[in-house]
């Protein structure tokens, strides 16, 4: 039987997610709009930890002052009923058609400098909700023609916008890291920072680097072909793992925010694995908030919503116990030991050791012996034969 989720394990769901009402390029809404009220309940009710929303999921686009005060107080009283916390927030720059060409690196200087009030508004409301992590998701922040968008400039822009919003933060005093979100592509053709490695190498350049970090999603990284475990070891290898977005994803396509473990099964258990017992002494590697940003499949009623919803948090539980028993195997141990795996932590230079003492050092080059070094394998399919087995239940 899986184990029930608890607070303690600090699931989160965006406010979109169990919210989503079907509705797709291709065919109209299959359920009912969701009350955020009732989303808060019944997430508590499912053992979840957390709650996160774009602005216009809380309160719709264009609201006047009351209304939107109205639905912020109805909110902060199911969150104080509940005991759901909200761990992160982030703004909708990408639905009304305003955003149509972006909103930090739109063409029009007009919507950019609107894009940034909007946000700057939703930091106010993140900060007194208690949120430690704003999410940058620039979903329209790109082009379908190169000769359209000056992608220089529109970096310039970016930069611009990320290097304003951190010195708010400061300025006002807010606990709070922003977080950049990359994904290849949809619903623009082509979109800016598209994968860890574009939204690291932009950090680096911005004026506060220490406040931004990454919030990586899975599909996201695997739309582009590349391994989402490995995007995090290196987001949490360079301290930048500042959220993430678990969900599934089967193969280069479109964005299918399938349930978590519903796509790469075996990424997943390594991802899991990663976060759970990655840390230097083979602890966590990762303490923030589990977060679900995955989409109830259309051709569910509002049962099989919060079914999925309860699918997310049981299958990471499930892996979550399929690595622990994977760590604690003995044969796995030897594996590990046998594949050198532990190895690769030791520094290839001595302490103190440059280049001078290794072009001495005949053993390293003169009287090594390739071919012998060569002729030993290093028994990864065995490990990863291994880790199948415990994934299935068979050890």
């Amino acid at each position: 039987m899986a184990p029930r989720p608890t607070p303690a394990d600090k699931f989160s769901f965006g406010l979109w997610t169990v919210g989503w009402q079907g509705r797709d390029p291709f065919g109209d809404a299959t359920r009912p709009a969701l009350d955020p009220v009732e989303a808060v309940h019944r997430l508590a009710e499912l053992g979840a930890y957390g709650i996160t929303f774009h602005d216009d999921d809380l309160v719709p686009f264009g609201a006047d002052a009351a209304t939107r005060d109205a639905g912020i107080a109805r909110f902060r009283k199911a969150l104080d009923e509940t005991g759901l916390v909200v761990p992160m927030v982030t703004t909708n720059l990408f639905t009304h058609p305003v955003f149509a060409d972006g909103g930090f690196t739109s063409n029009n200087r007009d919507v950019r400098r609107y894009a940034l009030r909007k946000v700057l508004r939703n930091i106010d409301l993140a900060a007194e909700l208690g949120a430690h992590t704003y999410v940058m998701w620039g979903g329209r922040e790109g082009a379908e023609y190169d000769l359209a968008k000056d992608v220089r400039a529109a970096l310039d822009r970016y930069r611009e916008g990320v290097d304003l919003l951190c010195q708010y933060v400061i300025d006002r005093g807010y606990d709070l890291r922003f977080a950049i979100e990359p994904k290849p592509n949809e619903p623009r053709g082509d979109i800016l920072l598209p994968t860890v490695g574009h939204a690291l190498a932009f950090i680096s350049t911005l004026a506060h680097p220490d406040l931004v970090g990454l919030n990586p999603e899975v599909g996201h990284e695997q739309m582009a072909g590349l391994n989402f475990a490995h995007g995090i070891a290196q987001a949490l290898w360079q301290g930048k793992l500042f959220h993430i977005d678990l969900n599934g994803q089967r193969g280069i396509k479109y964005d299918q925010d399938l349930v978590f473990g519903h796509g790469d099964l075996l990424n997943s258990f390594a991802l899991v694995d990663l976060l759970e017992h990655g840390g230097p002494a083979g602890g966590p590697a990762y303490e923030g908030p589990r977060h679900f940003d995955y989409k109830p499949s259309r051709t569910e009623d509002m049962t099989g919503v919060w079914a999925s919803a309860e699918a997310n948090m049981r299958t990471y539980l499930l892996l979550k116990e399929r690595a622990a028993a994977f760590r604690a195997d003995p044969e796995v141990a030897e594996a590990l030991a046998a594949s050198r795996v532990a190895e690769l932590s030791t520094p290839t230079l001595a302490d103190g050791e440059g280049y001078a003492d290794l072009l001495a050092d005949r053993a390293a080059f003169e009287d090594f012996d390739p071919d012998a070094a060569a002729a030993r394998g290093y028994g990864f399919v065995r490990l990863n034969q291994l880790a199948v087995e415990h994934l299935l239940g068979a050890r």
